[in-house]
């Protein structure tokens, strides 16, 4: 791999995380409801089953997966499912605390109260929510996504020259990666935390939780359209 593929990977990462998709949208809401500092485990989740699912890639599941279509298919429901549970409980989330979006806190309760006035009641509050179910929300919103094997697949190798061991440079692209998603991790928390201050109103705080869980919903009905 030369210094000027490098280059064009890296500008070529920088372009696609920049987009907002929904790590970058979990990051933005835990930071609202529990400022930069805290929301950096649910980074840490998004970055670690950003790095599994590359290596994944890397093993061979990502042919696997486009080899059989049917589990792509039951892995893209899941995913897509998953998406839009974290949609509707936002949603419904009381303005008054925030939206449990893969927290893991109070899931099976939220989840039997989903039909019910009490869904403020299963909603954990910042001091309740624990590190471990940041860092776990912010895991199973990345990894719901099935696609990201098969876009690993196929975008890296473009990177790669095949003359040349490998691993070494697939190491390099993935630490790349890594640094850049972490960087703009960062820009959309502390873009997180600026927005904290204008939602202290109830009705804001509501229009925000409805946004955001509408826009869950939306990516997970994006992932279900989705095909191999």
């Amino acid at each position: 791999m030369t210094l000027h593929s490098w280059w064009l990977f890296s500008v070529a990462v920088f372009l696609l995380c920049a987009i907002p998709g929904p790590n970058m949208l979990h990051v933005l809401t835990r930071s609202v409801h529990f400022g930069v500092r805290r929301t950096t485990a649910a980074m840490a989740g998004c970055l670690l089953a950003l790095l599994v699912a590359l290596g994944a890639s890397a093993a061979g599941l990502s042919a696997a997966l486009a080899a059989s279509p049917k589990l792509f298919g039951v892995l893209r429901v899941a995913g897509a499912c998953y998406l839009v549970f974290l949609g509707i409980k936002a949603w419904r989330a009381d303005a008054g605390t925030p939206p449990p979006q893969g927290d893991g806190q109070g899931d099976g309760q939220a989840m039997a109260d989903m039909t019910s006035d009490a869904i403020s009641a299963a909603t954990p509050d910042p001091a309740g929510t624990t590190t471990f179910a940041l860092f776990r929300g912010g895991f199973l919103v990345a990894i719901s996504n099935p696609k990201l094997l098969l876009f690993a697949a196929a975008f890296f190798p473009q990177f790669i020259n095949p003359a040349a061991p490998r691993l070494g440079q697939f190491s390099i692209l993935v630490a790349t990666f890594a640094t850049i998603e972490t960087a703009w991790y960062m820009i959309y928390a502390l873009g997180g935390r600026k927005m904290a201050a204008y939602l202290e109103r109830p009705t804001l705080k509501r229009a925000f939780n409805r946004i955001t869980g509408g826009i869950f919903i939306g990516f997970g009905a994006i992932l279900l359209r989705a095909r191999a």
